[in-house]
């Protein structure tokens, strides 16, 4: 296995400066830190390592100090007894480098068992170089936990944002000008029923349902069925469209517990809140917890909110879905706060006799409230979004409200309260601070 490790160190430093398009997360390249960088598969964690050797050439770093190694390559099979080859490899290459100034860049690395240890022993007597990517959040942050406690950096890749997708299909992104804010519409139409896979934006528009149905099924059985060994896939499935169906709204695992046991399908209880953990870790879903002024309700509440990682995959999974923009919106609403909120910390939902989409807490104060809706043209709809502000910023004693929607830019007045009403594309191209 030497010999293939060798040729891939080699094959990597023959194509080295990769072409890249620079995206929004740029990982540091001297904090004597071990980086980390976890986040869904195929959302471009290998090419921000990539960047990052990029950079590292520009700042005089020569190929033969680079050292990449993808953990996911099928004709790797490490063992804790033998990831030492990689190092054996890299010194029968360059006998005369001095390690300590070889970058090591280890992608998906929670696929080799150990790693954890030969990490710190490469770091702790070879060199602080050391970037670290993987697909699955639990369990690379439980070996950091334990074993690399104090010597890491950790960052989250996601899909890409709108304004990264503006960078990779060339779209003129200056809303200020009149002349391109209806290019900026249409390619946001297109980013919210395509979502931001890389791949998936520059594919060709008719492979991209297939596309995105195989990236969940290589997620679902590689990442889930294999590596937890689940046995009982019906109920995974199922789960899994349930969750989908509740799409934003406050969802009980308890009550799809009690379905599955009224339709005769053989469910435990404890290993539905393990899968639903699982989906968490390997970032298919995201849970958002209900937010209350007391910190015990707060961790106690039971209901949650879920959402996916990219839309790509309700477009592709869900008919329904594919057409309800309405919900699609807040779900790509929601992904673009969760990059401002590092592992989701500080991102809940609101509800009291009426329900706010989001409420974003910062120094333990709800800092702003915001609704999504498509439209609110009609007064109706209009009304109950308000409604909902109005009420839950009285409660949190917060003025900072907004609604977000496809079009509508405005501010309004209600009770007291100024809303700022908010095109969605707007809001994710100028970037600025949310709080």
């Amino acid at each position: 296995m030497k010999d293939i490790i060798k040729s891939l160190i080699l094959g990597l430093q023959n194509r080295l400066p990769m072409p890249v398009i620079n995206r929004n997360l740029s990982l540091p390249l001297a904090s004597e830190k071990i980086i980390t960088v976890t986040g869904v598969r195929r959302c471009g964690k290998s090419y921000m390592l990539f960047d990052t050797m990029n950079r590292l050439l520009m700042e005089g770093v020569t190929k033969d100090r680079i050292l990449f190694i993808n953990f996911d390559d099928e004709r790797l099979q490490f063992t804790p007894q033998n990831l030492d080859l990689i190092l054996q490899a890299y010194r029968e290459l360059y006998p005369s480098v001095n390690m300590a100034e070889v970058y090591f860049f280890f992608d998906e690395m929670q696929m080799a068992e150990g790693w954890e240890s030969f990490v710190r022993r490469v770091y702790d007597t070879e060199s602080r170089n050391i970037f670290l990517s993987g697909s699955n959040a639990k369990l690379l942050a439980s070996e950091i936990a334990t074993s690399l406690r104090g010597r890491t950096l950790q960052f989250e890749a996601f899909p890409l944002s709108f304004d990264e997708y503006g960078r990779f299909t060339k779209l003129e992104s200056n809303w200020f000008m009149p002349e391109n804010r209806a290019n900026i519409e249409n390619g946001f139409m297109q980013f919210l029923t395509k979502g931001g896979f890389p791949e998936l934006v520059l594919s060709d528009y008719r492979f991209f349902e297939g596309a995105a149905q195989e990236y969940y099924h290589v997620m679902l059985y590689k990442d889930l069925i294999e590596r937890y060994e689940i046995k009982n896939i019906p109920v995974l499935k199922y789960l899994v469209s349930r969750l989908l169906v509740n799409l934003g709204k406050p969802t009980s695992i308890n009550k799809i517990y009690n379905e599955l046991r009224s339709a005769g399908l053989k469910a435990d209880k404890n290993m539905l809140y393990t899968i639903t953990d699982h989906l968490q870790s390997i970032y298919f879903i995201q849970r958002v917890g209900k937010y209350d002024l007391s910190l015990l309700k707060t961790e106690l509440a039971n209901e949650r909110k879920t959402y996916f990682i990219d839309n790509s995959f309700l477009t592709a999974l869900s008919y329904s879905l594919s057409t309800d923009y309405g919900r699609l919106l807040e779900n790509i609403v929601f992904l673009w706060l969760r990059t401002k909120f590092p592992f989701g910390r500080g991102l809940y939902f609101a509800k009291g006799k009426k329900e706010c989409d989001f409420i974003l807490i910062d120094r333990e104060k709800p800092s702003i409230l915001i609704q999504v809706s498509w439209k609110i043209d009609q007064t109706e709809t209009l009304r109950r979004e308000i409604d909902g502000l109005v009420e839950l910023g009285n409660y949190f004693k917060c003025d900072n409200l907004m609604i977000v929607t496809a079009s509508d830019d405005r501010e309004l007045e209600a009770s007291g309260f100024r809303i700022k009403v908010v095109p969605a594309w707007k809001l994710m191209l100028e970037n600025s601070p949310i709080i």
